[in-house]
Formats: structure tokens, sequence, C-alpha cells
């Protein structure tokens, strides 16, 4: 092992010269052992990954907007030689992200949260400046590598996670986390994207405080890496207007936008939250209106929802459960398929039916050799069911390592079992929230607003954060304000 990664001084300088690059934001020579060219690569390499983890948002409108504001930005940004692409993806995670190469996505959840145009035009600008100061392209020189998704955090056994990697091929993606040091150069070129297209950037310090109390108010776990590495809320909120006032300064105090009105008419419907055709979960069980199927979660597991996959993991971590389609037109070419792409050894199959449909049960496992002593053992143990619905293959996949499988494989059988047509009206005709604009009529509090809108007292917090409003604000009589209804 040591061999391998030995260099003698004279190697190590000649990579070290050729690995030198200019920073196109700092002017400065530094270590980059990945090419511009690489660069562009893997952000086309992940943008497909992107859209089919979450999907792309369908909103026209929307995706024009962010398109015409990034390319505007771009075109004044370091980099402006780069091909950005620039868009909305349909999550309802608060977070805003960018892959090497030009690649800008933003959530419907961070759109959502957003109250005027120059609050998003600082985080464009900031996600933009990640990609100018080349800040992706020297954490993959580190080779930070990440997972979309939580579920594989969660997994406690390595040999578990292992399968999990290669049965969720299509999420894995670049995702960086990027040092203190990083996003506070971020926020500085946000400031000056921002004030170069003609928004008010101090906004963005505003916004920052949204996301400071939505952290306070559903806990870590509700905002993503997004922030977690970035400087304190607080310390960010005073340095970002004072670097929105010294470029006002600077540039002869121009008058710049903040456009509220404008911004709240582009998100006004907007789908809030959870978009319940593509699944929710209720009461312990998963219901899909749209496939038109339900499944239990079994109690207490963790889950997780993407376009591809239904994922539920043991709160244990020894254990997870994973829902996805399988190619083939029968269940055994959709097993056959499965065998080949996870690379496993089956060791029991057989046809049967679940409910009416046609299915194939088989366990099997993944066979990997054990480091210490060059033998094949088996990694994972996997418990598949392929369902038949017409067309479509489902296959349900309970995965533990061996010495696990007992205790969990009545537990995978019982959930596999459970799987049905789904015949209820209100589960096949449930609707998503989306946000609604309102005039206020009269002068009040925002407290006040919300509850002669209909909003129960219990979400007026939630709501309060969303308006990046406190409840006792007084508010104009022709003030808007954001609502979620049906």
């Amino acid at each position: 092992m040591k061999s391998r990664l030995h260099l003698s001084v004279g190697a190590a300088a000649v990579l070290l010269l050729s690995g030198c690059a200019t920073n196109p934001v700092t002017g400065k020579r530094e270590v980059s052992l990945v090419s511009e060219g690489q660069e562009v690569a893997m952000g086309a390499q992940s943008d497909p990954a992107v859209t089919a983890q979450f999907g792309l948002y369908e909103d026209p409108k929307m995706q024009k907007f962010i398109d015409e504001k990034g390319q505007k930005m771009a075109a004044v940004s370091h980099r402006a030689n780069l091909k950005y692409q620039f868009r909305v993806v349909d999550s309802p995670v608060i977070n805003a992200f960018a892959v090497p190469g030009g690649y800008v996505y933003f959530t419907r959840g961070i759109m959502a949260h957003f109250n005027n145009e120059a609050q998003f035009a600082g985080v464009l600008g900031h996600e933009i400046g990640h990609v100018t100061a080349r800040h992706s392209a020297r954490q993959q020189t580190k080779a930070i590598l990440g997972q979309v998704g939580l579920m594989g955090a969660m997994i406690a056994s390595p040999q578990v996670a292992q399968f999990g990697e290669q049965a969720m091929q299509g999420m894995q993606l670049l995702f960086l986390k990027f040092g203190r040091d990083d996003e506070r150069q971020s926020d500085e070129l946000g400031v000056e994207y921002a004030s170069k297209i003609g928004y008010d950037a101090s906004q963005m310090a505003d916004f920052f405080q949204t996301l400071a109390r939505q952290q306070q108010s559903s806990g870590s776990e509700a905002i993503p890496d997004f922030l977690s590495t970035h400087p304190n809320p607080e310390d960010r909120y005073t340095t970002v207007h004072k670097l929105a006032d010294q470029w006002k300064q600077q540039n002869g105090n121009p008058k710049l936008a903040i456009n509220r009105d404008q911004y709240l008419q582009l998100i006004n419907g907007m789908v809030y939250g959870e978009d319940p055709k593509q699944g929710f979960v209720e009461n312990s069980m998963f219901y899909h209106p749209v496939l038109k199927f339900q499944m239990p979660v079994p109690t207490g597991w963790k889950h997780q929802n993407t376009p591809q996959q239904f994922q539920m993991v043991d709160p244990a971590g020894k254990a997870m459960l994973v829902l996805m389609t399988a190619p083939g037109n029968t269940v055994e070419e959709g097993a056959q398929a499965l065998v080949q792409q996870l690379k496993l050894q089956p060791a029991d199959s057989r046809r049967t039916t679940i409910n009416g449909f046609p299915a194939l049960f088989f366990v099997a496992d993944q066979v990997q050799q054990d480091p210490q002593t060059g033998q094949q053992v088996a990694g994972v143990r996997v418990m598949g069911h392929i369902i038949q619905d017409g067309k479509t293959m489902y296959a349900l996949l309970g995965v533990s390592g061996p010495a696990d499988f007992p205790n969990y494989s009545q537990q995978f059988s019982s959930v596999a079992e459970a799987f049905r047509r789904l015949t209820d009206a209100d589960k096949l005709n449930r609707q998503p929230e989306r946000l609604r604009i309102k005039k206020l009529t009269l002068r009040s509090t925002l407290a006040q607003a919300l509850t002669s809108n209909g909003v129960p007292e219990k979400r007026h917090v939630e709501l309060a954060i969303l308006n990046g409003m406190q409840l006792n604000e007084q508010l104009n009589a022709g003030s808007s304000i954001k609502i979620v209804g049906k």
C-alpha cells in the first residue's frame, strides 16, 4: 500500500508544478489537479444524476427566471467563458448548490423562502462564486466525495453501505462541503455579482436570518450541508451588510432593486412542502397516488422518497428496504437484471403472488473479498421481491449483513406481502399545499393577518419564517404576505 503512495521529492515537485493553475478570482497560482476541461466534464456527468435524483420543477416561468438571471450574472462573473446551466429542482428541502463546470441548482424549497428578487440574486451570486473561485475543483483535488440524500449516513454497517451505493448508482453525486474561508469568499462574490446586475445585495443578509430561524425551528436536519459549514449566521449578516454598503459607496451609490412584489407573483401558486403525487407517508404507510399502490413503513424506520426510489432504514442502522423499478417484461427478467447489476449470488427463488400481483421472491448474497484472508465471503444478504403491475416491475429489496438477516427477514417479508393496490379516494386525490400571495386590506400584525387568512395558530411560526418576518411585525394595508393552502 505504502509503495503505491510513495513519491520521490523530484516526482512530487513535477506533480505540483504540473498541477498549478491560476485562480480566476484571486489571480494567484494554486495547486489544482483538476483542469477546467475536467471540471466541465464532472458537471456534465453529475447533471443527469441531479435531475434524476430530484426531478426538475415543472414551471416554465420559474425555469426561465432562474436561467435569465443566472446567465446575466454569469456574464459579469470571473469565468464568463463557461457554459452555465441554472435549474430549479423539485425538492421541498431548503437548498442551493453548484457542481463543477457551471451547473447551479436551486430547490423549490429555497425559492419558496425568498421574499424578493434581491435575496434570490445574492444566493445565486454566492453559488456562482463557488464555481468562479474553483472551490469545487479545489475540494475535488482533496478527493472529498459525498452522497446525495440522508440515507447513506444512517447505515452503520459498511457492507450495507456498500450495497446501498451500488443500488443507488444514479444518486451518487459530487456534493461538496466548503470550508468557512470558501464560504466567506462566495459571500463576497455574491455581493459583487448581485450588485453588478442591479440588485441590493444587503438583502442576502436578511435571507441568512431566515435560514438561521428555520434551522432553530426544525433542528439541524432540516438544513442540509449548504449551511452546515457556513459561517455563523449573525457574523455573516453583519459582514454581508458591510460588503454591500462598501460596494455601493465605491460605485457611486446607484439605486439598486429589491423587487418584492415581482418575486411574490413569480412564486404565487408554487407547490410547498411534499408533493403527494410523488408519494407520501401517512400513519406509517407509503402511498403513491400516481402509481396507485401502498405499502407499510416499519415502525420507527427513517424514510426518504425521491423520484427514483423510496428508501427505508432501520433506526439501528443494520438494515434497509429499497423500492425501485426494475427492467424487463416479466418478474424473471427483472430479477435476472438486478442479480447481474448488483453482482448477487441467488440462494433461493420462487414465483408467487402478492395481493393479486404476479411476483418473484428470492434471497441472494452479494459476495465480497475478505481483506484479511482474501476469501470470498457474503458481504450482505438480500431478500428481493419483484412485483409486476401491468408493464411496470417493482423491486423491493431488503438488505442487511448476513448475521443480522434472520432478525429482519420477517420484517422484509411483511412489508412485501402488504404491497397492494391503492383504492382510497382521499389518498388518490390528495393535492399538494401551494403558496398563495394575499394582499392585506387592513393594517395589522403578521399574526393577525395569518389568522384572518385562515392559517391555524400552530403554523404561525412556520409562516413567519416563510415570510421573513416576526409575528408581532406591523403590516400596512396593501402589504402582501405568503400563506399556504390547497
